[in-house]
């Protein structure tokens, strides 16, 4: 992903930097990929070559120009790589500073007389490239479209190179943070950038709001500034919101508008959300049932009313996601906000949106039903959450099949993405469920104890390859033979030094849910034993006891508590004691 930077001036100061440790440390082993000329000694490699004269042979074109020399002749490209691809080589970096330079305009294949530039590495996922905006020949180079150039050869790279495939600009983006943003920030000890926080909680009133007023009292009680703009003839036509202590250099509140947080955040769109009448209220369980039905009968009907009752859709659902996420249990709350997060771009379809389709109908009925409980958040019941969230990961998959026929490629990942964690919710939230409700065999227990030494044939002495085969005999060789099994055999080990029957627990949770659709079952059996040790731990909070074998009796459950001293001789008043019997005698 090439992103443009600032221009500037001070050729030497931006080398400087880059060759640099960087502000915080960041920069390692930094070092000239590529330059416009291939026998240009580095200065990291060379000890005939410094920054400061790297930095004059770049600027000689700019100085030899007749006539006025730009004010910010300095042009400045980064190009990077998304957290997941595979590292590149330098001399995969090298062709692709080469054709950005092509693409752009700064220095053609065929024209030796180009731009001046050099590519320096100092991170394993990204280059950047510093140009002079003087041709060698005395002329001005044509940028025009440099960036959208620069971007259609990126695609290019990232299918030969086997990277994140991402599509053209299609307006459907959150707004970029600017650069200075993290970094005041992380000075004011902040875990996120303002306007992240902002985005959030301004999606989550929207999606729970049913009007203006509810709206904006639901903003004010998230703890954030909000302005309103009024027309001259009292309408409100949009609105900003800041968050306290976010000022500017004049000590101002740094305001953001809607459209500035998001595409769908303006509040012309936001009102699109709450046609619908509102309903009555439910309590919380019954809430997650009738979402539900509403959910599963939705994702049948989703997009069968064409682009535009498509697009309509799918951001019905995006709030409908965003909703349950504040509602969910909590322990998969953390889970359900980050599929929010993912699938915030599958809700925002490069078209046109239709609000009358039945899908957006049904789910926008879903999201009241779950809004309207939300007195209940925190204490939802697990087993109603379960078969929501399981009707949830199918119609985020048909939404994530209906941006595939569209070729909306960006939105069909991020459907994926959030896909996928979902299912994690649901494999957690069952493995919770599994615990709440275990009543260990301790006859089994005790038998599969005094064989604890007998292993399937192949496995030698890896008790916790035994386990598999014992609990799940079936599936055991697909499992061991999984890239997630290091994992599984470390939760295995975890439950094992928590005084439980590692072996008892994995068919437990094993036999919870159905494990023949999954991608990868060591994996989903991590996530369900993930599940097991969160409720246990509560259950064990609960009690105000710990898991441990003493209290236990193996199993990791609480048990009655032993008495461990004769309770003391209790007083009797003055004048009692001829109640008492004689004293006996030995």
């Amino acid at each position: 992903m090439p992103k443009k930077a600032r221009e500037g001036n001070d050729t030497y100061g931006l080398v400087a930097y880059l060759y640099g440790p960087g502000n915080r440390d960041e920069h390692v082993d930094a070092h000239m990929v590529a330059a416009w000329d291939p026998y240009i000694d580095d200065p990291a490699r060379s000890p005939d070559m410094t920054i400061a004269d790297l930095a004059l042979l770049l600027d000689a074109p700019v100085h030899a120009l007749m006539g006025r020399v730009p004010d910010r002749h300095v042009y400045h490209v980064a190009v990077r790589n998304a957290p997941e691809d595979p590292v590149l080589s330098d001399e995969q970096w090298a062709r692709v500073a080469r054709e950005m330079m092509h693409a752009a305009g700064i220095a053609k294949h065929d024209d030796d007389q180009g731009c001046r530039w050099v590519a320096v590495r100092h991170a394993d996922d990204h280059i950047h490239i510093v140009a002079t905006k003087a041709r060698q020949d005395g002329r001005q180079p044509n940028l025009r479209r440099d960036i959208v150039k620069m971007h259609q050869a990126a695609r290019g790279f990232e299918v030969e190179f086997g990277l994140r495939q991402l599509a053209h600009g299609d307006k459907t983006a959150s707004r970029w943070r600017q650069a200075g943003e993290a970094e005041k920030a992380e000075r004011r000890g902040l875990a996120e950038a303002p306007r992240v926080t902002l985005q959030r909680a301004v999606r989550e009133a929207a999606a729970a709001a049913a009007s203006d007023a509810d709206f904006f009292a639901r903003i004010g009680a998230a703890g954030l500034r909000v302005q309103q703009r009024i027309a001259p003839d009292g309408n409100v036509t949009g609105y900003s919101v800041a968050l306290p202590g976010d000022r500017n250099g004049a000590q101002q509140p740094v305001w953001f508008s809607g459209s500035k947080l998001a595409p769908d955040l303006s509040l012309p769109r936001v009102r699109d959300r709450w046609q619908q009448a509102p309903g009555t209220a439910a309590a919380s369980a019954m809430a997650w049932r009738v979402a539900e039905e509403k959910v599963r009968a939705a994702a049948e009907q989703l997009g069968a009313g064409g682009l535009q009752q498509g697009a309509g859709d799918v951001a019905a659902l995006g709030d409908l996601i965003v909703v349950a996420a504040v509602m969910s249990p909590r322990l998969v709350r953390d889970q359900m906000r980050r599929a929010a997060t993912e699938y915030e771009r599958a809700g925002r379809a490069p078209a046109a949106r239709d609000l009358e389709g039945r899908a957006r109908e049904l789910y926008r009925e879903s999201t009241q039903a779950l809004s309207r409980a939300a007195a209940s958040a925190g204490r939802s019941d697990t087993t109603a959450a379960l078969g929501f969230l399981l009707a949830l990961v199918t119609a985020v998959e048909a939404s994530r099949r209906w941006h595939e026929a569209q070729d909306h490629r960006v939105q069909e990942r991020a459907a994926g993405r959030a896909g996928r964690l979902l299912r994690e919710a649901v494999e957690v939230t069952a493995g919770a469920a599994a615990a709440r409700d275990y009543k260990p065999t301790r006859r089994r227990t005790a038998a599969r104890a005094a064989d604890g030494q007998r292993t399937a044939a192949g496995v030698g002495d890896r008790p916790m390859a035994g386990v598999v085969q014992r609990a799940i005999p079936e599936d055991a060789t697909a499992i061991l033979a999984d890239a997630a099994w290091p994992a599984l055999r470390t939760r295995l080990r975890d439950i094992k030094q928590a005084g439980e029957d590692p072996t008892d627990v994995l068919a437990t949770v094993a036999a919870r849910r159905e494990l023949t659709s999954a991608d990868s079952i060591a994996e989903v059996l991590s996530w369900r034993l993930d599940g097991w040790r969160r409720q246990r731990s509560t259950i064990a909070a609960a009690a105000g006891t710990s898991s441990s074998p003493a209290t236990t009796g193996g199993t990791g459950r609480p048990g009655p508590a032993r008495k461990t001293a004769a309770p003391a001789a209790k007083r009797r008043p003055p004048g009692d004691e001829q109640s008492r019997g004689p004293k006996r005698t030995r």
